[in-house]
């Protein structure tokens, strides 16, 4: 038994994080004496669907892939998909039998909150939008979370160990609970303490609606700190009534006092939906549960040839695949020797086991935003 809950990097490694049958196949084939030279695609769904989706999670999956005595051609990081297959493995197959579930975990959780990000960021492209959603998930996997914000554009994040790990610094200002901590009335007290404590680097922005109208906080906030560069109103969703005409009025009179300056975050249930809705009027978001709750892609791990001759199972297509970007912006899925007119997007990722390929995440960043406007992701009707 272990303090917390989780899975050691060395048996995922090891391929120790597998399901049970996993270990029973490779049981069966040893006892067997076969270990078969196979062809296996990762895909979502077979065909070209319209629906893309952010690939999200290589990294990952490629220092657990490497090693073994494989080919692996992969899509990249932040590239746009919506059909066919994202990575193809050669090799025997017992190289790979026990790390398919581990691979399929990296990159199901990974594209899900990354598309959900694309789909925030796209909703509000002139705003500051920053990933608020680390409290929502398990602590071990925080940095995959702000990992694919930032590849889906998002401006920052909020968690500490997370910015550790990839080598980025965290954001944040204040909490509810440090207003509450000087008691009710005293809210200039908080915001002058914050003031006060924190290193000049640090935004002033005075979060304004914990005990009062989220207008009379934010004007107070105003008058207390010097220079103060914003507000973040996080009211709960059942005390917000009409909150476009909230952040308007709050707007006008925090203009009409002459803090023209002030900027106006929104935070608390915010998705894309909501996001439309104001970006007009405020100039960020926090987006939390949206990317943090979103759903897994469905990515499964199929055989397509066995020692060269064509196999799947029912309902999947076999061959060796090569998927294509074509002029128009659309994919194209065809058998690997067809030719294709487009840009074949299944490129080396590990070659004889060895690690071709390196991970930046503002180059993945760049190619999700010039990937979302070619294919028109989440254009507006």
């Amino acid at each position: 038994m272990t303090e917390f809950d989780i899975v050691p990097p060395d048996a995922i490694r090891a391929g120790d994080a597998t399901d049970a049958y996993f270990n029973r196949t490779v049981e069966a084939l040893e006892g067997a004496e076969t270990n078969p030279q196979v062809v296996a695609e990762l895909t979502a769904s077979q065909f070209p669907s319209g629906d893309w989706e952010l690939f999200a999670g290589i990294k990952d999956a490629a220092h657990l892939l490497a090693g073994h005595d494989i080919d692996v051609l992969a899509f990249r990081e932040g590239q746009l998909f919506d059909g066919g297959p994202v990575m193809r493995i050669e090799g025997p197959y017992l190289e790979f039998c026990r790390l398919e579930t581990s691979l399929l975990g990296f990159l199901s959780h990974a594209t899900g909150m990354a598309t959900a990000a694309l789909e925030a960021r796209r909703a509000a492209p002139d705003s500051e939008v920053l990933s608020f959603g680390s409290r929502h998930v398990h602590p071990s996997i925080a940095a995959m979370l702000e990992r694919s914000a930032l590849i889906a554009g998002l401006d920052g994040f909020s968690h500490v160990a997370a910015g550790d790990v990839l080598g980025r610094e965290a954001g944040g200002t204040m909490p509810h609970a440090l207003i509450i901590a000087f008691g009710r009335n005293q809210q200039e007290r908080a915001w002058q303490a914050f003031d006060d404590a924190v290193s000049e680097d640090v935004p002033r922005i005075a979060l304004c609606d914990t005990y009062d109208d989220e207008i009379e906080e934010s004007l107070r906030a105003a008058e207390t700190i010097d220079d103060l560069d914003g507000v973040r109103i996080d009211t709960t969703s059942s005390r917000r009534g009409d909150y476009a005409h909230i952040l308007k009025e709050l707007r006008w009179k925090l203009d009409a006092r002459g803090y023209d300056d002030v900027e106006i975050f929104a935070s608390g249930g915010v998705g894309p939906s909501l996001m439309r809705e104001l970006r007009d009027i405020v100039d960020g978001f926090g987006v939390g549960g949206y990317i943090s709750d979103a759903s897994t892609t469905d990515f499964a791990l199929d055989i397509v040839e066995v020692e060269g001759e064509l196999v799947a199972k029912r309902g999947k297509l076999d061959g060796t695949k090569q998927v294509y970007r074509t002029p128009d912006g659309n994919h194209e899925i065809a058998l690997e020797d067809e030719a294709v007119d487009g840009e074949p997007l299944l490129v080396p990722l590990i070659e004889s086991g060895e690690l071709v390929r390196e991970f930046d995440i503002d180059e993945a960043a760049e190619r999700a935003a010039a990937d979302a406007d070619h294919v028109g992701f989440a254009d507006e009707e």
